[in-house]
């Protein structure tokens, strides 16, 4: 899914407030915007059939070149892939890739400067 600008907030950005006592976790705007961003890109790419079974997931996170860094580099600083992915995941999930994101029984994660920022998805069979 090639994207100008990869999200680049986290699942974990999630925030809490205090309603009668009782702790309520939201997502602020920008997480908000960011899951609208990955359902609208994701949802042009909903399988016919929902995966059933085990799953390997494979995704690369790549971004915008900034600075010295060149295509195809290694990207190791902020956002935390784990994180990032979790996001992701959800998104596919609620969109009908898979009926529960814990059927994903292998997942590799990379990320990378890229001329042509996005995230690139496989997901197979097991």
């Amino acid at each position: 899914m090639p994207m100008k600008s990869p999200p680049t907030i986290t699942h974990q950005q999630k925030q809490v407030t205090v309603v009668d006592g009782k702790p309520v976790f939201y997502e602020p705007p920008e997480l908000k915007a960011a899951r609208a961003k990955l359902m609208a890109h994701l949802g042009q790419h909903v399988p016919a059939r929902k995966y059933t079974g085990a799953v390997r997931l494979t995704v690369k996170w790549c971004f915008p070149i900034t600075g010295k860094h060149v295509d195809g580099e290694y990207k190791y600083t902020s956002p935390d892939a784990g994180n990032s992915n979790k996001l992701l995941e959800d998104c596919m999930e609620d969109l009908g890739y898979y009926k529960n994101d814990a059927q994903i029984a292998s997942l590799i994660v990379e990320k990378f400067w890229a001329k042509l920022p996005g995230i690139y998805i496989k997901i197979e069979e097991l």
